[in-house]
């Protein structure tokens, strides 16, 4: 029987979204869509008085209205701000520069061929996983190289490139909440979180590390649950219904070939390089006083100099031994040949370009109009209100954050204002702060995967028409769908499982908070 006749209920329901997705317009249209009905829609609701206090500034939310003169004058202005600031775009930029040193000497390569070498097929998926979750601590960034790198190493075995794609992608972004060691979002999570505490109890302390052991305790099941999905679900579905293009596998077959003697001559020296760098990195972070760290002596504070150059440091990090590789090797003639790579990488992003400028927009209009406060605030007010014991209050704390993740895929942004609401109200039902970030962080990672608003997936569309010029949003969402519902239901048994079970979330974190207001759980 071919792969083709073995069709479920689920790859049955998979084939209809993919058509369905692919018959959208382009990503970029969507978001422009997007904007233009958010003005309506600022336009339409400004005219209505809502009950829904914001949290932060205990003012009452109102629909700002963005066709007015002063505020459609103000859109306008802050328009070429609102491009340039857009997170993804410097980040991508930067570190694609960086990769396009590192990919035109041929080190890239050089260093799959390595990996290839030692890594049996039999375990190549949770291989790729387990590096997409080392990834974690290098935050947006790591988008740039793993995703191409892994559907690389996937074709090199034999296996359905677009299947690299994706186990990647679930096991970075749909995995966020599972970490080997700590991320740069877990302080800025404690901060929103110690803060939202204090509504209730002015003395009350988050740990930075509040949730590291669930985060860790996770990874395996994370691990485990991308390997399954890829591959019982994902690669049968892509291997019968999403050939890859005679064309690009011609060009990719031209990428992988035995190396030379000067070539392995060269990448033992640019990997000593790399061991230079990190050894040269560590000395700058060891002493307590380090110019790394931020005052308070932390490493993985978002103050220290070495979280704000993480991405400048990624970029050394790629072009340093590239450069040394290709020099070597004699992939690199002369510095020209340097600029052409970087310039020849450069290329690949300018659809992404595109995009960053409208979703720039759409995203500051929506945060200008309130209409994203008003959603979150009622949504978790409504929660609120319906009165559940704490577990099915925890549990509806994970599906109304999937559920605002489709349209606000921002951590912090939607956290910012959900820890006000969702924080303190469980603490007066005896639900500790850290359990609730806990529960937010669930959803908030594994629906990341299939939500086409999330910011990378115009750049992972590009990277699977390097193989399948067919692929589109629809083609994206539909591998990433299964990945959504086994991760999301495997974190949220994890989490219950440590809750059950009082094994600790964290450094100096707990379940319970003692409330006198409402007994626990009622």
């Amino acid at each position: 029987m071919s792969d083709a006749q073995k069709v479920g209920a689920l790859t049955r329901f998979l084939n209809g979204v993919e058509r369905l997705g692919n018959r959208l317009p382009h990503i970029t249209m969507l978001f422009i869509y997007a904007l233009v009905i958010s003005m309506i829609l600022s336009l339409l609701l400004s005219f209505i008085d809502f009950d829904y206090v914001h949290p932060n500034t205990g003012k009452q939310i109102e629909i700002v209205n963005i066709f007015l003169p002063e505020n459609l004058l103000a859109f306008i202005i802050a328009s070429v701000k609102n491009f340039m600031t857009f997170p993804p775009l410097g980040i991508t930029i930067v570190v694609t520069l960086g990769i396009g040193i590192a990919e035109g000497s041929g080190f890239i390569h050089a260093c799959l061929r390595k990996l290839l070498s030692i890594t049996p097929k039999k375990i190549l998926t949770p291989a790729v996983v387990f590096i997409s979750i080392l990834c974690h601590i290098a935050s947006d960034s790591a988008y740039t190289v793993l995703m191409p790198v892994s559907a690389l190493m996937f074709y090199c075995c034999g296996r359905h490139p677009l299947a690299g794609i994706a186990c990647s992608f679930a096991g970075l972004a749909g995995g966020f909440t599972s970490s080997f060691t700590p991320s740069m979002i877990d302080p800025v999570m404690q901060g929103f979180t110690e803060s939202a505490s204090h509504i209730i109890d002015p003395n009350y302390s988050v740990n930075v590390l509040c949730n590291y052991f669930y985060a860790l305790g996770g990874t395996i099941f994370v691990i485990l649950a991308c390997w399954y999905v890829t591959d019982k679900i994902v690669e049968p579905r892509l291997r019968a219904f999403m050939p890859i293009d005679d064309q690009i596998v011609e060009d990719q077959d031209t990428k992988m070939h035995v190396p030379t003697p000067q070539e392995n001559k060269a990448f033992r020296l640019a990997l000593v390089t790399c061991v230079a760098l990190l050894a040269l990195l560590f000395i700058l972070c060891y002493p307590d006083n380090s110019i790394m760290r931020a005052e308070d002596g932390s490493l993985t504070s978002p103050k220290s100099p070495v979280m704000q150059g993480l991405v400048p440091f990624l970029f050394i990090f790629f072009a340093v031994p590239g450069l040394v590789y290709g020099f070597a090797a004699g992939t690199f003639k002369c510095a020209n040949d340097v600029i052409h790579a970087m310039e020849n990488i450069m290329r690949m992003l300018i659809s992404f370009m595109v995009f960053c400028f409208f979703a720039s927009q759409f995203l500051y209009v929506f945060g200008q109009s309130n209409i994203g406060s008003l959603l979150a605030i009622s949504g978790a007010e409504f929660l609120r209100d319906l009165g559940m014991p704490s577990g099915i209050t925890l549990l509806g704390i994970i599906i109304l954050t999937g559920l605002l993740n489709i349209l606000i895929t921002s951590a912090t942004s939607k956290w910012a204002i959900l820890s006000t609401i969702f924080v303190p109200m469980l603490m007066m039902l005896g639900i500790s702060p850290e359990l609730t970030q806990a529960a937010f962080r669930v959803s908030d990672s594994a629906v990341n995967v299939s939500t086409p608003l999330f910011a990378f997936y115009p750049l992972l569309i590009m990277y699977c028409q390097k193989y399948c010029s067919k692929a589109g949003v629809g083609t994206l969402c539909s591998m990433m769908i299964p990945y959504t519902i086994a991760l999301m239901i495997v974190l949220t048994a994890v989490l219950y499982a440590f809750w059950m079970l009082e094994i600790p979330l964290g450094f100096n974190s707990g379940y319970d908070y003692p409330s006198t207001m409402f007994p626990q759980g009622q």
